[in-house]
């Protein structure tokens, strides 16, 4: 589970680093990412952990906070409603909307009885249907607060229906990964507030809606920059994916003769977000990129993501971040540990899990074959065949490498099982259950990476014919087809 603490009146170094300690020194929490704006006043600090880790490490940022943040003296560009304005948990793996939802209120409850301080509700965890949106329940902002507080329609989920000063109010809930995704234009910050209303799903209000779904968005300056930034949050990237809503601010700008110089992401960044960009430009200009440093390369420079300061995908893209910690992958081993594991006296890593990373070297070799005959002098000719065989070999690789660690953890869900305790006719019927199901999951492992390689034949007969005939002994390495094939 992901989570960010965005803190307003926080760009003191010292106040920073405060509180990045306070939430990396919180057992079981990885402090991902810290992103602080001049302009707009405010720290965003992301991070990573068990559902109770990040809770806990939420809860040390904001103690931390308050005793150091006065919003009585706050200003800046970005919305807000207090010193520890929103605080997101986000689903990244192994968690769901619900868990979120719970640490959302868990965070929320508690954060109110340890500080005395209003919170609300948004997003999934909302309890009111017009707190879903974040803007709906900062409307009106930090200055609103003394009336808003005394009204019953915004009493606080959690908290006194109290003005603090100092702190404002906390806003906490659920939600998908939102994308803070800033376009950078040369103009005032009222033309790229004008581009914002023309963009964003809200528009100028019911009568005139905007061009984008689950899109905000508002103009501002940055003093810093020297330029005009078209602010947006994508709420759900799959809908509205990255490149579109460049595209479409890039279309307003152009109307108004005004230049777009490169964008900014804000935080991090889901992978998916920018792979799913990457093949929108690899599709539209007819561009043959299989490598995923490649794509993510092409996206950068598409995009001019680092236009205001490097974009290092290690240390924005979420689910390299999460990886770079996670030693305990099979596939992250050496091939001598991997070795030495299969070969260990356990049960598991064992056939299954070989089987997968031997298929995943075939398929690798498959393409090597095609890149080996790709873009050389003598092969021109079949630049168009390699360009449609190469591909599956590729996907292939990297889907059957996935299966090496499910195949494993199929496996081990099984023999899990087997301990369960069997004294009594219920615990028995547990366990029966739980092995039934631990079976079902260690086989649809095997029969997936059956499937798998067998669609990969018909392409692999094409490529021994066509590739380079200095690597036909590489592709039959891969196997024999079956003689139904042949």
């Amino acid at each position: 589970m992901i989570v960010w603490v965005c803190v307003y009146d926080c760009v003191c170094v010292c106040v920073i680093d405060a509180i990045s300690l306070a939430i990396s020194e919180s057992p079981g929490c990885s402090l991902l990412d810290v992103d602080a704006g001049a302009s707009t006043n405010r720290t965003v600090f992301t991070f990573v952990g068990s559902p109770a880790a990040v809770v806990e490490g939420a809860l040390n940022a904001a103690r931390l906070a308050f005793s150091r943040i006065d919003m009585a003296t706050h200003s800046g560009e970005h919305p807000r409603t207090g010193a520890l304005d929103v605080c997101p948990f986000i689903p990244v793996q192994n968690v769901s909307m619900e868990d979120c939802v719970r640490c959302a209120e868990t965070f929320g409850q508690r954060l109110a009885e340890m500080l005395h301080v209003p919170v609300y509700l948004y997003g999934e965890a909302a309890r009111r249907e017009t707190r879903r949106s974040l803007p709906s329940v900062r409307a009106g902002e930090y200055e609103a607060l003394p009336d808003k507080l005394k009204s019953a329609d915004w009493s606080p989920d959690f908290g006194p229906a109290e003005f603090v000063p100092s702190w404002g109010a906390t806003v906490t809930g659920a939600r998908k990964f939102l994308i803070a995704f800033n376009v950078n234009v040369i103009a005032t910050k009222e033309q790229a507030h004008r581009i914002a209303l023309d963009v964003r799903e809200q528009g100028r209000g019911k009568t005139q809606p905007g061009r984008l779904q689950k899109v905000q968005g508002m103009g501002w300056y940055l003093d810093e920059s020297n330029m005009a930034q078209v602010s947006t949050n994508i709420l759900d990237y799959e809908l509205t994916p990255l490149h579109t809503v460049h595209q479409e601010i890039c279309s307003v700008a152009k109307e108004l003769k005004l230049p777009v110089v490169g964008s900014q992401i804000v935080g991090l960044i889901p992978l998916k977000a920018v792979l799913d960009s990457a093949d929108f430009f690899i599709q539209r200009d007819g561009l043959f990129i299989l490598e995923e440093e490649h794509k993510v390369r092409l996206v950068i420079s598409e995009l001019g993501l680092d236009s205001l300061g490097p974009f290092n995908p290690k240390d924005r893209i979420i689910e390299y971040m999460v990886q770079s910690g996670d030693d305990s992958r099979l596939v992250s081993l050496s091939l001598q540990q991997f070795v030495q594991s299969v070969g260990a006296r356990t049960a598991a890593p064992g056939g299954g899990s070989v089987s997968a990373a031997v298929a995943a070297m075939g398929a690798a070799l498959g393409a090597m074959v095609g890149q080996m005959t790709y873009g050389k002098r003598q092969f021109d000719h079949l630049d168009g065949v390699m360009r449609r065989l190469i591909p599956p070999f590729h996907q292939a690789a990297k889907e059957l490498l996935l299966m090496v660690d499910a195949d494993s953890t199929a496996f081990n869900s099984y023999m899990a099982a087997l301990k369960m305790p069997k004294t009594s006719l219920d615990e028995i019927k547990r366990r029966e259950a739980a092995m039934q199901a631990g079976l079902q999951r260690a086989v649809s492992v095997p029969l997936a990476l059956a499937e798998r390689v067998g669609v990969l034949w018909a392409p692999l007969k094409e490529m021994v014919v066509n590739g380079n005939i200095a690597c036909k002994s590489d592709a039959q390495v891969t196997r024999t087809p079956p003689k139904h094939l042949n």
